[in-house]
């Protein structure tokens, strides 16, 4: 029987409505029941991949799970995440092992060897039971300058522990590591401050 207002009528399916998407929501979840560390990229050319993976690591921290971070590239400034994340050194291993990027060392050859010493400390944390997850922060663009070569690093990404989380991100992900990931997110941009003349901010970049 229907109510005497056109507001309660609205209610009344809005509410019916409801109970089936969640008796439908319900069904779905039910049948995802399993558990496993998974390989997640984060790639493309909008702003966010680093600050989506950090975001990861602070909820990582609240579940009282153990975190290494390499940064590659990344390390000739201080940053706002090192200065947090070295308040938590039971719980988070940061490392910026990054000289800049390549236009600024202007080396190439010392670029591949702190990249191969980035790439070692990535390598001895997946290998460490102890971490629950890894993140190899920019590794996408040590890969696309073939500072590493993509047939190693991939085995080592793939070959990690059932339960452990490994996280890549960086611009131009190669095609191979996005077929091996379990989760993949391209950032679009949209609009970008820096394309109107505003710098690099503090809290925002970095």
């Amino acid at each position: 029987m229907e109510s005497d207002t056109p507001a309660a009528d609205a209610e009344a399916r809005h509410s019916e409505k409801m109970r089936k998407k969640q008796a439908a929501q319900a069904k779905i979840m039910a049948t995802k029941t399993r558990e496993q560390g998974l390989l997640i990229v984060h790639t493309g050319k909008g702003k966010g991949k680093t600050s989506a993976a950090l975001g990861m690591v602070v909820r990582a921290i609240g579940h009282g799970m153990k975190v290494g971070v390499v940064q590659f590239v990344k390390g000739a400034m201080t940053t706002g995440e090192k200065v947090v994340f070295d308040a938590f050194p039971d719980h988070v291993e940061f490392k910026p092992m990054g000289e800049g990027f390549t236009w600024d060392t202007q080396d190439r050859a010392r670029d591949i060897a702190v990249a191969r010493a980035g790439w070692d400390e990535v390598c001895r944390m997946i290998a460490d039971p102890s971490y629950d997850m890894v993140l190899a922060d920019e590794l996408n663009i040590v890969l696309r300058y073939d500072y590493l070569p993509l047939d190693e690093v991939l085995p080592v990404l793939t070959g990690r522990a059932p339960m452990k989380h490994v996280i890549v991100t960086g611009r131009n992900a190669p095609d191979a590591l996005i077929e091996a990931a379990d989760l993949v997110t391209d950032m679009t941009m949209v609009k970008h401050p820096f394309r109107s003349g505003v710098k690099a901010q503090k809290g925002i970049e970095f």
